[in-house]
């Protein structure tokens, strides 16, 4: 066994939990059961101590497929040998309540007969803590303590080795196999031990899929890689709370052997705002009503002086301790593999904006945002007049030191523009010569400070003159204009420091404001997309289309992104992340009306 790269993986889940199969037959990553809890398995960081779930072929010459089933989140895995075909069935039912979060495998023989190989070895608690393995009727029964208990349901006779199961066992052609791993309450009264539950639930799962996307309201060009970018989306949006996480991962690597690895598997103010943004735009109206009332609730929970925290737990929680695991190499040695993000107490001031633009959104195509929130509103744009003239750790989450940011200072704009709007649509009571005065205060302080006359861009901050790839959404929140003079000077100079071909770096290293980290990262994949709205939103919706199909070239051979490319084109970072993919709906749905606009035919 060794490392499969990231983008060799689907994702399966319940809006629970996901997990990562790669195209071998193996769950390498899942936290269980919860987003946020601990892994069971965690290969893909550690393949000799993480902890897996493979189901494969024991043949040699076999190569590997992937798919969803069309308009679903359930994988087919294919093996393909000249000796047949089998395929492996991975998913997990989605439930409203009772939910023992269950993961099924069913594989199958399609052509031929094969020798199969399971191995079921969970390493629970992060694989800090040891469990009993025992073998129960209809499976065997995994015991870390009195509240950790899980049973893996098998059809076949299976042995356990240090706390592992194997077995090996054949299907000849048209023959099946399932097995369910679920939380433990009592098997013999679970639904699982029912003989036709894998194919009944494998049903209403389908089914289940389907009827959400095909509320999708999208039809344009490029309508199959909006529908996976939703379902994405979907994947990571917790059912019980309304929550966002920003990717399902940890630990993931931006540089191969280096110190960049993060703990994603939370909610960003941020990412978040965009994601309801991108869902309002295809239609998914609930999913952006359950995350404005999860925002309900941090607004009710707002710092006595009116201030957010920039991220929290999908529950709500505020503390979000940062620790490393040091039991763990990193995905190819890449460490320390972190769980917990010390960003939780870093100054963001852009979040603002991001968040008051979602609640403008959602107020205009949702549904009317209530008093309360609005009072929690007032605060909070309160706060921000007071406080935009600050430094901060800026939208790349920087660790060394805060300065003045453009983009921190653009979105603050955005923030009170937005609450201005608002007041005035609602007729809500507001300081509004207060705000309008903030609001304009900031804009001269943006095209006076952050405008370098002589290179003709704007600066990634106050004191220094490099660009950022940030300053893209610019245009896109409207704070400046995607034709004047100011901006086009200022994408000429992104594409001449900041662009590869299609792909886009977030910042030049040379110059730029230090991030306190060592090493070097890949370009990141939103800041690709949001240089194709630019290109279109500029006019030249030609370019825009070509860049954008060079792009979407780049996922992988299931439509998923993680968060950065390296120069091979392979993927770094947390996967699939959440800013990627509703970076790729937006500029889909820009492109896509541009085009049409300019009369272009649809091919």
């Amino acid at each position: 066994m060794s490392y499969q790269p990231i983008e060799n993986y689907g994702m399966i889940g319940d809006l629970h939990t996901v997990a990562l199969v790669g195209m071998n037959g193996s769950i390498d990553f899942m936290c269980y059961p919860h987003f946020d809890s601990p892994t069971i398995f965690a290969a893909l960081l550690d393949y000799r101590n993480g902890g897996a779930f493979q189901i494969a072929p024991q043949h040699d010459g076999i190569t590997h497929r992937q798919m969803y089933l069309p308009d679903s989140n359930i994988l087919l895995t294919r093996f393909l040998s000249p000796e047949g075909v089998a395929e492996l069935s991975d998913f997990m039912p989605v439930q409203d309540s009772g939910h023992v979060h269950r993961l099924v495998r069913r594989i199958k023989t399609v052509k031929g007969r094969f020798r199969y190989r399971l191995l079921c070895d969970p390493r629970f608690d992060y694989g800090r803590s040891r469990h009993r393995a025992e073998i129960k009727d209809g499976g065997v029964l995994f015991s870390l303590d009195e509240k950790n208990t899980f049973f893996l349901r098998s059809p076949i006779p299976v042995k356990i080795k240090d706390g592992a199961v194997i077995a090996e066992f054949t299907l000849e052609e048209g023959q099946t196999a399932a097995f369910v791993f679920e939380e433990y309450r009592d098997a013999g009264s679970s639904e699982s031990g029912h003989p036709h539950y894998v194919s009944t639930a494998f049903k209403e799962t389908l089914n289940y899929w389907r009827r959400w996307i095909s509320r999708c309201k999208y039809q344009g060009r490029w309508r199959e890689m909006v529908h996976r970018s939703a379902l994405v989306l979907k994947l990571l949006t917790s059912h019980s709370d309304g929550s966002i996480v920003a990717a399902p991962t940890f630990g993931l690597p931006e540089e191969i052997g280096g110190e960049r690895n993060w703990d994603y598997r939370y909610t960003w103010i941020r990412d978040a705002s965009f994601t309801v943004y991108a869902l309002l735009r295809l239609g998914f109206t609930d999913e952006a009503a359950g995350f404005m009332g999860w925002i309900g609730d941090r607004a009710g929970e707002l710092r006595a002086d009116g201030s957010l925290q920039i991220m929290y737990g999908i529950d709500g929680r505020h503390q979000l301790s940062e620790e490393n695991l040091s039991h763990f190499e990193g995905y190819r040695g890449s460490s320390p593999v972190r769980i917990g993000n010390g960003a939780y107490g870093q100054l963001q001031l852009d979040i603002y904006g991001e968040l008051m633009d979602s609640i403008y959104l959602y107020n205009k195509y949702g549904e009317p945002i209530s008093f309360n929130l609005w009072e929690n509103v007032v605060r909070l744009v309160d706060w921000v007049t007071k406080n935009w003239q600050q430094a901060d750790e800026g939208v790349w989450e920087v660790r060394g030191g805060r300065q003045e940011f453009l983009y921190s200072r653009v979105m603050c704009w955005v923030a009170v523009d937005r609450a201005v709007r608002l007041a005035m649509k609602r007729s809500f009571p507001a300081p509004l010569d207060r705000w309008l005065k903030a609001r304009d205060q900031i804009y001269w302080d943006v095209m006076k400070n952050f405008w370098n006359s002589e290179q003709k861009h704007f600066t990634q901050t106050k004191d220094l003159n490099t660009i950022d790839a940030s300053s893209l959404l610019m245009p896109l929140v409207k704070f400046i204009s995607p034709t004047d003079p100011r901006w086009l000077s200022t994408l000429r100079a992104i594409e001449k420091n900041l662009i590869e071909d299609s792909l886009v770096y977030r910042y030049c290293r040379t110059n730029a404001a230090s991030d306190g980290l060592s090493g070097r990262e890949g370009t990141f994949n939103m800041c690709s997309f949001w240089y194709v709205e630019n290109l279109s939103r500029a006019g030249d919706p030609d370019q825009a289309r070509f860049v954008f199909e060079k792009v979407l070239s780049y996922a992988n051979h299931l439509g998923l992104y993680s968060e950065e490319l390296g120069p091979c084109g392979e993927h770094l970072g947390n996967f699939p992340q959440a800013f990627t993919h509703l970076g790729l709906i937006s500029a889909a749905y820009n492109l896509d009306q541009r085009l049409n606009a300019a009369g272009r035919l649809r091919v």
